[in-house]
């Protein structure tokens, strides 16, 4: 006599990997673990996605120090200093000196500094969607930014230091929009303390 058997019963042998019972077949840490999964790139895709926004930053740096030196050669890069704090009673003083000794082990003139306070942001990551999440505001929300900005848009710095990608955005797609932003419309550029690929992205 055959016995009558679920959708999911039949769905599940016929394919495999297919299970449409869900939980009852999984523990929770399974569950967990497919999810980031999908939400996270493979360490290669990182990789090769980091390597392309190190090219791309440091290719504006290289404009930008050509048509420095072609206006004047005794003139070296001026950089704004900007930093991400992460409460409103956190000073950047460390990280000021931190970008006050790598502008001068760089060759650049540090200008004004600015900072905000990480706000974090609420986002939905669907599985599988291959989307970025953001961390914190979007730094063209932010005043200490749009401060950075502003002046680097006047001509009255060549470009923007920070101590890391993660200060500006840990979202690929916008960190990589603020890079080109700069460097295509302003012809300035990011230089980092700690590059991306000393990180996680």
């Amino acid at each position: 006599m055959e016995t009558r058997r679920s959708l999911g019963d039949m769905i599940a042998v016929s394919s495999p990997g297919i299970s449409l019972r869900g939980s009852r077949d999984r523990t929770d840490t399974d569950t967990v673990r497919t999810q980031e999964w999908h939400r996270k790139p493979a360490p290669l895709e990182r990789a090769a996605r980091s390597g392309e926004l190190v090219r791309l930053r440091q290719q504006f740096r290289r404009e930008a120090t050509e048509r420095c030196d072609r206006r004047s050669g005794d003139r070296c890069l001026r950089v704004l200093a900007y930093s991400l704090v992460l409460s409103r009673s956190a000073r950047p003083d460390e990280d000021w000196n931190t970008l006050q000794t790598e502008a001068e082990q760089r060759g650049y003139a540090m200008g004004a500094r600015f900072h905000d306070v990480a706000v974090p942001v609420t986002t939905t990551c669907l599985p599988g969607s291959g989307a970025g999440c953001g961390v914190y505001t979007p730094p063209w929300k932010r005043p200490g930014w749009g401060e950075v900005e502003r002046l680097i848009r006047g001509g009255f710095a060549d470009g923007v230091i920070v101590l890391d990608r993660h200060n500006i955005s840990s979202d690929d797609d916008e960190y990589r929009a603020v890079i080109k932003e700069l460097g295509e419309r302003y012809q300035a550029f990011i230089h980092l303390v700690i590059p991306e690929l000393s990180g996680p992205t």
